[in-house]
Order: structure tokens, then sequence, then C-alpha cells
């Protein structure tokens, strides 16, 4: 039995956290379910191992030097992603995390409080990464040499390195602009960094050799010129990857010093900061009275309004979509350029744009409909509850509109027919995830936005599928195939299977 307050105590409740959020995420909330999830689980990882297995057969066997590149490319993506997940979990950690000021005016001590809760993130942070790339490492390990094992020890050096990164720069923002607005900075960093470095190497791509492909332009032979030579330390993550010894030994080395050094410089004024935060979630925003002239609205204005209001208050929701809208950059520089077809634009931009309406779509109509933090209060407001459901779907559909419609315009002066298409398309993919929504909706705290997933399968499945038919009809339709008739029938047939497998009780507004 561990002493209250000790290393290993304050880890349990770290652990007993974390199981109680994968619990929730996996089912729900709802009891009776862990046996399911993990049969899915299991499921999961053996189709998983069978596509890494199909992806890896047949490769030719490259140069020691080419396999490098071939690794750095691939590892581009989960680093840029745990640095900004570790960003997020950083500042939740400060301002959701309820318990900590508690914790803090505990006679704990806080350098372990700071480690244990370091150490979380950093556990958190990696552990996608290894689920989604250990496929792939055991069939290398097993079909080529048993060296790619050491890919595990570096992800998770990796994971370590990309906290301390985002630990150093969320405390950078708090000194330099102060904790009221550090909530809202370090989420716009996170989507930044996030997608800076996928959507940089495409722009870079669209720009040098006319292709999205990553992997393509990292081994093209402009880049090939200005890389460093085999013997250089920038390719020592590579090679620890594939097993050599020397580099692997060293990525630990500077991994562990760099986390240690973290704590320790880090760690004294983490209590200020934890009650910083507090304060600024308690207190809320200073309000200045102004005078305002009373300007008379209709009932769904008002109520469009108030649903505009509460998005634009919402804290989270910045670091949750703003990803998203951030990787319509490449296609909205492809117009810019004027790159490419009218079969480029409808192979990429089309679908794409429709693709993320559906998803932002789904998003906003979660919060908007399911996410309402005053449920009651709404009930007693003098209007019907129809009229309430169509505010909310019209204010979804005019935050979507407003976020689509400047990219939509440079596609109309580029090519008028694909934004034609296109803008049908978003339109039918914005419309039908939000029905879904409406269709499945239950109440639920705005703070799950993250696990909106879960609530409902159904509703997670039909949502994906509805978008992905519409964003294939639309790119067909493009094309001018007659094919995009069939996707489209696909996209309605999914909407009236999730109209009948609805979960809102007969006689409500649908």
């Amino acid at each position: 039995m561990s002493q209250p307050a000790s290393m290993a105590w304050l880890a349990r409740h770290e652990i007993r956290l974390a199981w109680r959020d994968l619990l929730a995420m996996t089912t729900a909330g709802r009891r009776g379910r862990e046996r399911g999830a993990l049969i899915l689980i299991a499921i999961a990882v053996v189709g998983l191992h069978f596509l890494a297995w199909g992806m890896l057969r047949g490769t030719p066997r490259q140069s020691p030097y080419d396999q490098w590149i071939s690794v750095t490319a691939m590892l581009v993506l989960p680093v840029s992603l745990m640095v900004s997940q570790a960003m997020e979990s950083v500042t939740r950690a400060f301002y959701s995390r309820s318990d900590l000021d508690l914790i803090v005016s505990s006679p704990a001590s806080i350098r372990r409080l700071f480690a244990v809760r370091v150490g979380a993130i950093a556990a958190s942070t990696t552990l996608l990464s290894l689920l989604l790339g250990a496929p792939f490492v055991n069939v290398l390990a097993a079909t080529d040499h048993p060296g790619w094992l050491a890919a595990y020890p570096v992800l998770v050096a990796i994971g370590g390195v990309a906290t301390v990164l985002a630990l150093s720069v969320t405390i950078a923002l708090f000194r330099l602009i102060g904790a009221r607005r550090t909530r809202l900075a370090a989420q716009i960093v996170a989507a930044l960094v996030g997608a800076s470095f996928i959507i940089g190497i495409q722009l870079a791509a669209i720009s040098s050799m006319g292709t999205l492909s990553r992997m393509a332009f990292l081994k093209s032979d402009a880049v090939r010129a200005i890389l460093p030579d085999a013997q250089s330390v920038f390719w020592y993550p590579a090679r620890a990857m594939v097993g050599e010894a020397l580099p692997l030994a060293a990525v630990l080395i500077v991994a562990s010093l760099a986390f240690a050094a973290a704590i320790f410089a880090y760690s004294g004024g983490f209590a200020d900061k934890v009650i910083a935060a507090a304060g600024i979630n308690q207190s809320g925003r200073a309000r200045i009275a102004r005078q305002r002239d009373f300007r008379r609205q209709s009932i769904r204005a008002a109520l469009r309004r108030k649903e505009w209001k509460l998005l634009a208050r919402d804290h989270w929701l910045i670091s949750q979509t703003l990803m998203q809208v951030f990787y319509l950059v490449p296609p909205a520089f492809m117009l810019w350029k004027g790159f490419g077809s009218s079969g480029a634009l409808s192979a990429v931009v089309v679908p794409v744009l429709v693709m993320a309406a559906g998803q932002l779509a789904g998003g906003l109509a979660w919060l908007a409909i399911s996410g309402e933090d005053a449920p009651e209060l709404v009930a007693t407001a003098p209007v019907t509850p129809g009229m309430i459901l169509r505010a909310k779907i019209e204010a979804v559909l005019g935050a979507l509109a407003f976020m689509m419609m400047p990219i939509l315009a440079v596609l109309a002066w580029t090519a008028p027919f694909e934004a034609l298409i296109c803008f049908a398309g978003v339109a039918a993919a914005g419309v039908s995830a939000t029905m879904i929504q409406l269709w499945f909706r239950s109440q639920a705290k705005r703070s799950n936005f993250r696990r909106r997933q879960t609530s409902s399968r159904v509703a997670t499945f039909a949502e994906a599928f509805s978008s992905i038919f519409w964003a294939g009809a639309a790119a067909l339709a493009a094309f001018g195939s007659w094919f995009a008739l069939a996707f489209a029938g696909a996209a309605i047939v999914v909407l009236f299977a999730a109209r009948a497998l609805r979960a809102a009780p007969a006689g409500e507004f649908v």
C-alpha cells in the first residue's frame, strides 16, 4: 500500500483517471459494454496487422540512406500530431482539471505532482502513435529484421520530447501574454503545429512537383540535394527506428535528459500557474459595461444569434475544429496557384471540401443540439421546441457557410462548373450531418465534445459514410460521370437507414 502523496500514490491517481476516461470513450459511459469494446479492439488490431502486411508486402529493399529518408518522412505526421496533442493536454491540465488546485493546496510535493502529471501527458500523447504504428512495426520485425522493434522505445522517447516542447511553449505563453489569453493562444498554436508540417510539405509539393504526396516530394532530387549526409545526427531518429545501437542509445539518453530537465525547470512555478488558471475559470471574463442600442429582432433571429454566441464562447471548440479548417489550406492553395486541370480540381479539391463540410457540420450540430448547457432554461422560453431546433439548424448551417463560402468563391472564379457541384455537395453533406445529429440527439456536456463519437455508434458511422458518399458523388459529378448518381443514392440510403434507427421520440421535430 503506497503512502499518500507519494510518487506511486499520485501515479495511481492519474492511472485511475486515465482508465476512467478510456472506459468512457470506448463504452460511451454505459455499463456492460466492456466485453464488446474489447472484442472490437481485438478485431481492429488483427485487421490493422493484415492491412500493414498487405501494404508492406512486395516492397522493394532500399539502401540504408533511402530507408532513413522513408522513415523520416513517415515520422513527420506522428511527431507533429504528438506535439499538437501534448499542447492541448497541457492546456487542459491547467484549465480543465478541477482537482489540480485542490491537490496543489495539499501537503503533496509539487515536484512529484508535476512529474507524474507530465508523465501522464507524455503517455497519453504517445499511446495513439504506438497503437497505429504497432502493426507496421510488428510486420517489419517479422518479415525484415527484428531491429524494427526498437521503434517502440523511439516512439516513447519522441512522445516525451513532444511533451517537453509543448510544455515549454505553453509556459512561455503564460509568461508572455498571461493566463487569460493563453487558453486561446495555446489552442491556436496546437492546431498550427499539428497541421503545419503536413500542410507545409504538401504546399511545397504542389509548388515544385505538382503532387500532394509528401513521400514523392521528400524523395525528389531537389530535396535529396539539400539533405544532410549519411553521418549527420539528423538521421539518428530514423537510424534508431531500424535498430542501430548507437543512434538508439543517443535518442533515449537525449529524450530522458530533456524530460528530466523540463520537470526540474518548470515544476517550481507549477502551483502558481494552476491557481491562476483556476481563477480564470471561476471568475470568468470581466465584462465592460457599454451602452447598446436596442434592436428589435424576430424570435428566430434572436435564437440564431444566441447559438452563434455560444459557439463563439466555447473555449475548446477552436482546438477541435481549427485543424480541420487548416487542412483546407492545400486545396485552397491549389486554387490560388491555378494549379492543375479541372480533373485535378475534381479529384482533390471538391471531395476534400465536401468531406470537411460534413465533419464540421456534424461537430457544430452536436454542440448546438446535444451540448446545450441550459436545456431546462431554454425549455421555459415562450417558443415551440420546433422553432428552437430550426434556429439551431440555421445557426449551424450559417456557421458552415461562413467558413466554406470564401473557398467556394475562389473555386467559382477558377472553375464555375466544379464550384456549382462543390456547393451542392457541401450543402448536402452539411445538411445530412446536421440531421443525423438531430435524430440521435442526447443531452451531454459540451466538455465531452472530444468523445461525441461514442454517444451513438450508429450516428458516428452514418455521419462518416454520408460524408464519404456525398464527397464521392461530388467528385464524380465534377468529372461528368453518371456514377455520381449511385454515390448520391447510397448517401440517401444511409440517411433513410439512420432515420429508421433514430433515437428521437416520435412526435418531436424532425
